[in-house]
Formats: C-alpha cells, sequence, structure tokens
C-alpha cells in the first residue's frame, strides 16, 4: 500500500490530500483527480467570479426564476433542509448581514439598526425557492446566498466519493483543519484529529479517533468584541441580526464534510445548551463544545480518544 500527500491552496483554504493506492502511480494520479474535482467546484460556487453559478442565481434575485445544474440545486435544498433543522441557525443567505459586521478591520464600529433592519429584509431561507425542471428562484431583492460554510465540506464529500469509486480503501482530505478520513493509516492505526486548546492553538487538547467520518471545526479562539460587558464571537444569528455570545470553538463529528460544516457554523450561533440538545437527536453526529471560560462540554456519545 502507497500513499501520497499533496498540499495545495483551493477555495480559499489550505488543503491537504492523501491519496492511498496500489501503486504511486495510482496515488499521484488520484491525487490530480481530487485537486481538479475541487476547482471544478469552486468554479461552480464561488462568488468570486460573475460566471459562477452562484453569481447567477444573485444577479437574478428579485426576478424571474433561472434554471441551474442538477448539483447545486440539489446542495441548495440539502442548505434549506439543514437550516429547517438548525431552526435558521445556518443559512446560505447571511453573507448580506455578515459584511455590515466587518470585524476583520482594527477600526471596527457597530453598524446602525438601520442599516441591520435593510440587510435582515434580503435575508432567509424560506425566500429561496426551489421550483420544478432545477430551477431557483431568490424572492427578495438584494437577496444574496454564498456556500462559505458548506463549500469546503461539499468538496471534501466529492473527492471521498471520487476516490472510492475508484477503489480507494482509505484516504484524507484536510481542508484547513477540517478533516474527512476513512481506512486506516498505512501502518493500520487510525487516523486522528487534535482539538486545539482555546489558549494555545499550537498545542491538542484531547484527540478525537476518525474512521469514515469528517470532522469541522468552528473556532474562534482570541476572536471577539465586547459591548456592554458581554463577549460576542464573529459569528453572526442570521435569525436577530447580531453577533453571537462568545464560544471558543464548536467541533461536529458526522458521516458527512458538508453536514459537518453546516452543523459547526449552526451549533456556534444556537450555543451549547439547544445545540447540544439538536446533536443528540441527530444519528452518528457528535460534537464538542469549548465555551468561553474553557469548559469542554461534549455530546452524550462521543468517543474521546485520550486527553491531552
Amino acid at each position: 500500500m502507497h500513499s501520497s500527500k499533496l498540499h495545495t491552496r483551493l477555495m480559499g483554504s489550505d488543503f491537504e490530500l492523501i491519496a492511498t493506492g496500489a501503486t504511486e502511480a495510482i496515488t499521484a494520479r488520484r491525487l490530480q483527480e481530487g485537486v481538479s474535482e475541487i476547482q471544478r467546484i469552486e468554479a461552480l460556487l464561488t462568488v468570486f467570479n460573475e460566471n459562477s453559478v452562484t453569481a447567477q442565481i444573485n444577479a437574478q434575485a428579485g426576478g424571474a426564476p433561472i434554471p441551474i445544474p442538477p448539483e447545486v440545486y440539489q446542495l441548495i435544498h440539502r442548505c434549506n433542509k439543514i437550516s429547517t433543522i438548525t431552526q435558521g441557525a445556518f443559512d446560505i443567505s447571511a453573507g448580506v448581514l455578515k459584511k455590515l459586521f466587518n470585524f476583520k478591520y482594527e477600526h471596527f464600529s457597530w453598524p446602525e439598526k438601520t442599516a441591520i433592519e435593510q440587510a435582515m429584509q434580503c435575508i432567509g431561507f424560506q425566500h429561496i425557492a426551489l421550483l420544478n425542471n432545477h430551477c431557483i428562484q431568490l424572492k427578495r431583492n438584494g437577496m444574496r446566498i454564498e456556500f462559505g460554510g458548506i463549500g469546503k465540506g461539499y468538496a471534501a464529500d466529492r473527492v471521498k466519493a471520487l476516490w472510492i469509486a475508484d477503489g480507494a480503501t482509505s484516504g484524507v482530505i484536510n481542508a484547513s483543519g477540517d478533516l474527512t478520513a476513512w481506512g486506516t493509516q498505512p501502518d493500520g492505526g487510525p487516523w486522528k484529529i487534535g482539538i486545539a486548546h482555546p489558549d494555545d492553538p499550537g498545542k491538542a487538547l484531547l484527540w478525537l479517533p476518525v474512521n469514515n467520518a469528517s470532522v469541522a471545526t468552528s473556532g474562534n479562539y482570541e476572536q471577539y468584541v465586547e459591548r456592554g460587558g458581554i463577549r460576542y464571537s464573529h459569528n453572526i444569528d442570521p435569525r436577530k441580526g447580531w453577533p453571537v455570545p462568545y464560544i471558543k470553538s464548536v467541533t461536529v463529528v458526522s458521516p458527512s464534510a458538508e453536514l459537518s460544516d453546516a452543523l459547526a457554523t449552526a451549533i456556534t450561533v444556537m450555543g451549547p445548551v439547544v445545540g447540544l440538545d439538536l446533536v443528540n437527536q441527530l444519528p452518528d453526529v457528535h460534537c464538542i463544545i469549548i465555551d468561553g471560560r474553557n469548559k469542554v462540554i461534549q455530546s452524550d456519545n462521543i468517543q474521546i480518544h485520550a486527553k491531552g
């Protein structure tokens, strides 16, 4: 069994692909096919190219329905299902609001109430109409969808499916720390991922074995703003138009990278109590939360390998 590794930057993230196979030629081919697939998905979904499907959908907001590729239609359908089960905490139309709260700049200022109210008029997954013949309509003027909270996970799931269809019995797709793995390492041991220590992201607080699963983390660590004595994270609640109380990190394990990606974002918004209640109702989904005071909270059935 051979294994080959490749590092590259795609979808605005650092990707590491580990392919396995009977010969080096097979692993090299699988790596190249994996990169090509991620590039294909990036071209479909990016908001930075006016020819992408996402850009075409957004350009038609408030207008007539347009046909889109079945693949993107199905992805949006799954996004809306996740929005439904998270009661709107995950919402692909929330980008309009996020732009108002631009935490990246040193001179951050809280947006005016009227600006928030205007943005909220353009938000809501319930205004994304999926119609017959793979047609979509954004019902409100100024609506925008984007796949930043789920696109990397979708790409990882697609690469995994391609490799398995090609006979790969193990492999890893690591998208900036969001890990999809199946099978075993070449030495026979399980793939493992470290959950970063909140005060020292270079160290692992604990380790999770990853077997035919995907792990995604929504982490804030030192990223927060204070107002009125309350610490807020850099995540926005699309239902309220306001940042959510500070949680250091949320890590979700599930059978799908796409689902883990979306739920990590949603649980950060929902908070530990409501978020864990949801996770404990979902089959094969697990969660670890590190709150603002470094308390580790975990869902009912998670297997933690070893505490650091």
